[in-house]
């Protein structure tokens, strides 16, 4: 099994990619430069590991103004005297090479430390991780989750309140997305039998297993001298797993198709899984968002499609939710008496709802309210913002008076961007109340969602998701829905109603601080997805990306195996319009052809798959992450910071895209100026990882980054030599998902 795996690609509506487009012809791709003279940047790609980043001064450039246009970019164009916030016009440290090491780079005159690993101990009397899989499964309730991500900085005041300001002490809360299970137990998963008929027989694993997703909050501490820890026995640590109980909040509370055999009432439920990105509120609470959370429950089609109505297949298939479950948790025996494994099972097996778990299921895909500073509350599934495999919830700047608004992604190939607002008009005085979750009531359980459709002329628009509008009918052909509740419950199927725009694997967004412009990483697609014919002007590219292969030679990689990212800005966050371009095309330096590289990348800042996306409240700098598999035989997966424009400060570009079969298709977008120097690579990753998830102290000299599942593709057979050792330096020590947190060696702020 793929214990990181996406939701499957479910998306087989007609909506398309647009393609009213303009005709003009370009070269067709060509393979890598690298590809033709041998190792060449792969072998580069090593030697810069060992430390090659270090010879160049970290505030300095090893380009001249005279070869580089854009070393001296003049005044900064984001300025705005209105708005206030500005960020800088340079980046003040040397790019870091790629790098295929086993280790973590960061720039010259930057350091970073190992603050908090999968199993580390969060309370008082918990034993240090042993990492061979014999810690018992128990003792996961007060330890680190696998697979960490995204993640909140929370000030903590004198009294141990929300205290906006404070960057020695807060309260970090991160996000569990999933597990690497080979490194959990001592021999991997115990399973007996494949594919539908396999079994977990070792309870003890599934046991620790449910307690490593979810969300760890944990009190991290600066000392005088500038060091970094969290305190292990901090009353407000705290982890919730897919164990701890849930309030049903919004449009859903209640309903029919939230009744299980644990919550008659369909009011609560168990657990939150596969917690990817996360959002926060102005009052001071986490959201957690729970993405490819499909997989894991069984669902037998032969079995259960005989006792569902079509509206229910129709909506099991556009969820993807079929199978046995991706970690088999269902199928283990005998169960608990209160079904900590069938409830893994959405299948019909009692007289009614209240005697299964038929619709467990209904009760995932969720945002999730979390109050951090109090260790007895219970989290709220917020249902008005829609569901959907959730990447996060970011929120638009707060203004008086004025709704709260959140952006959210669907992370699969061809899937949607949705913005939700509220029908709340904002409070500041709400900031200041420590009954944080009723604040949330407030705003986050009444508003609109709406799902973006991109027009080719670089106009937008958002499409209310509302019953009766947009052809979201009780006589849709598709899926009649039913009322509101069913609009939420369904989004993506009310979203193929409306006819927004597919895109390529929206993952996460963020708004600039200084132009409030919203961003969005479209990671990557496959030609097998969005074919040459669906390429349109928000998805434009369709390219062949060919990757060393393991054996020698290269394998062709056709369609975005390289990703971009979108931006757009609204009249104002409320607003049902907007415009857009093409912020960033990821691509391989070396890449020669026109259609590819339109980003002018270069070696000290070419990268691929963009995935994580964040901006620096202190400094308005824009860090991009990456969680890439068509670059990685050239380097690891990277951090880079960047200092961007406005919307349209680029040119309309036409790409002449060119397929396996050598038929062509040209499609006009709008591309963002190229940023030169003002884009630059801060640090690569170890060996087979993912960076993701990022917090910053309020006085921005504290930057704290996540190292997700080193080593993930370690087979059984390698168990004791694992592609990857980190944070370990010792042969054979199973890797460990980390936070980390880099600090300048002068102690100034990152980035600058």
């Amino acid at each position: 099994m793929s214990h990181d795996a996406d939701d499957p690609v479910s998306n087989v509506s007609s909506n398309l990619h647009l393609d009213d487009i303009i005709s003009e012809r370009l070269r067709a791709p060509s393979r890598r430069d690298m590809l033709r003279g041998g190792l060449g940047l792969g072998a580069l790609g090593v030697m810069s590991g060992s430390g090659a980043a270090a010879l160049f001064s970290a505030c300095g450039d090893n380009r001249s103004p005279a070869s580089d246009p854009d070393a001296n970019p003049g005044p900064n164009p984001d300025a705005n005297p209105d708005q206030g916030p500005t960020r800088p016009t340079a980046l003040g440290f040397t790019a870091v090479a790629k790098s295929l090491a086993d280790s973590v780079t960061v720039p010259a005159g930057y350091k970073f430390s190992v603050l908090y690993s999968l199993g580390d101990p969060i309370a008082a009397g918990v034993s240090a991780y042993a990492n061979d899989g014999t810690d018992a499964a128990a003792s996961f309730a007060q330890r680190s989750g696998d697979h960490h991500d995204g993640m909140h900085y929370f000030g903590m005041d004198g009294s141990g309140g929300y205290g906006t300001g404070s960057s020695d002490r807060g309260l970090l809360c991160m996000n569990h997305e999933a597990i690497t299970p080979l490194f959990l137990h001592p021999a991997g998963q115990t399973i007996a039998g494949a594919g539908v008929a396999g079994v977990r027989t070792v309870s003890e694993e599934v046991q620790r297993e449910f307690h490593l997703h979810g969300v760890s909050i944990i009190e991290v501490n600066r000392s005088a001298a500038g060091a970094w820890s969290y305190a292990q026995g901090s009353q407000f640590n705290r982890r919730i797993h897919t164990l701890t109980e849930m309030e049903i909040s919004g449009p859903l509370r209640g309903a029919a198709a939230m009744i299980t055999k644990f919550s008659t009432t369909g009011t609560r439920t168990r657990g939150t899984l596969n917690n990817c990105a996360n959002g926060f509120t102005p009052w001071g609470t986490y959201l957690t968002c729970e993405e490819n959370w499909a997989g894991y429950f069984r669902r037998v089609t032969a079995t259960d499609d005989v006792l569902r109505t079509a509206k229910e297949k129709t909506a099991f298939a556009r969820y993807g939710i079929a199978g046995n479950g991706r970690e088999l948790w269902a199928t283990v025996t005998p169960d608990t008496l209160d079904d900590q494994y069938g409830r893994w099972n959405t299948m019909v097996l009692g007289a009614t709802a209240a005697d299964d778990y038929r619709h467990v299921s209904n009760t995932y895909g969720w945002v999730v309210e979390i109050d951090p500073f109090s260790g007895t509350s219970v989290p709220k599934k917020r249902t008005s913002l829609g569901r959907f495999a959730h990447e996060g919830a970011w929120p638009a700047r707060p203004v008086a008076g004025k709704p709260l608004v959140y952006y959210s992604g669907d992370d699969s190939r061809g899937e949607y961007i949705y913005k939700y607002v509220s029908n709340a008009s904002w409070d500041p005085a709400d900031a200041n109340r420590t009954d944080r979750l009723a604040v949330g009531d407030k705003y986050l359980d009444s508003g609109k969602l709406y799902a973006a459709r991109f027009n080719a002329d670089g106009t937008g628009t958002w499409l209310e998701l509302a019953f009766g509008q947009n052809n979201i009918t009780s006589t849709n052909a598709t899926y009649p829905f039913a009322d509101q509740a069913d609009v939420q419950l369904h989004a993506r199927l009310a979203a193929d109603a409306a006819g927004a725009t597919r895109m390529d694997r929206p993952e996460w967004g963020a708004v600039d601080p200084v132009t409030d412009a919203v961003y969005f990483s479209l990671t990557n697609n496959t030609a097998a997805v969005r074919t040459l014919a669906l390429t349109d002007a928000a998805n434009p590219r369709h390219y062949n990306d060919p990757k060393l292969a393991a054996g020698g030679g290269t394998t062709a990689q056709f369609g975005n195996p390289n990703g971009h990212i979108i931006r757009w800005k609204e009249p104002s966050p409320e607003a049902t319009t907007f415009t857009w371009d093409v912020f960033l095309f990821g691509a391989n330096a070396d890449a020669s052809a026109a259609n590819v590289n339109l980003s002018g990348l270069t070696a000290d800042n070419d990268f691929s798959s963009p995935d994580g996306l964040w901006f620096s409240p202190k400094t308005n700098i824009c860090w991009i992450q990456t969680d890439d598999g068509a670059y990685t035989d050239v380097t690891n997966c990277m951090l880079l910071a960047a200092l961007p424009g406005p919307v349209g400060d680029g040119a309309t570009k036409t790409i002449t895209n060119t397929d396996q079969g050598g038929a062509t298709k040209d499609v006009t977008t709008r591309v963002g100026a190229q940023l030169g120097t003002r884009l630059r690579r801060f640090l690569v990753g170890p060996s087979d990882c993912e960076i993701t998830g990022m917090a910053e102290t309020p006085d921005g000299k504290a930057l704290f980054i996540n190292i997700q599942h080193p080593g993930e593709s370690t087979s059984p057979a390698n168990l004791t030599t694992p592609l990857s050792i980190w944070p370990s330096t010792v042969a054979g020590t199973r890797p460990r998902s980390s936070t980390i947190v880099i600090t300048r060696d002068d102690g100034g702020v990152i980035g600058v």
